[in-house]
């Protein structure tokens, strides 16, 4: 089991140059968890790409429908206490932190290419890439 935060989830469902890595860390471990804030996240990517013209409403409606049926029982509430933690001892943001209280709560690996998580949680935060090769 891993954790992913909400960009591995978008590259997996929304096409990119980094959804071939993320076929490959699906490959290698299928059973994802995230926070419960994905889903705000991932619907706010989506209504970017709408927005810009790069998908239509259906084709939206078709990929969260997909994630959302990847997600079920493997989404969580985290514990804000935990979140705030770790915030005050980094300088990423809450909802970044949020993946990584799930992660450490879960004793699992965060998978990212967020870079300020990278480098303020080395412990628990391996870069998409890393895993890949991993």
């Amino acid at each position: 089991m891993i954790c992913v935060d909400t960009n591995i989830i978008c590259y997996r469902w929304i096409p990119s140059s980094h959804s071939p890595y993320v076929d490959k860390v699906l490959a290698k471990d299928p059973d994802w968890i995230a926070p419960l804030l994905w889903r705000s996240e991932f619907r706010n990517a989506l209504a970017g790409a709408i927005r810009q013209n790069l998908i239509t409403l259906a084709v939206a409606n078709d990929i969260v429908d997909k994630a959302e049926w990847h997600f079920v029982n493997r989404e969580f509430a985290v514990s804000s206490r935990a979140v705030l933690d770790l915030v005050a001892n980094s300088v990423c943001s809450a909802y970044d932190c949020e993946f990584v209280a799930l992660a450490e709560e879960q004793r699992i690996p965060l998978i990212t290419m967020d870079r300020q998580i990278l480098r303020d949680f080395p412990e628990i935060a391996i870069s998409l890439e890393k895993f890949v090769r991993g």
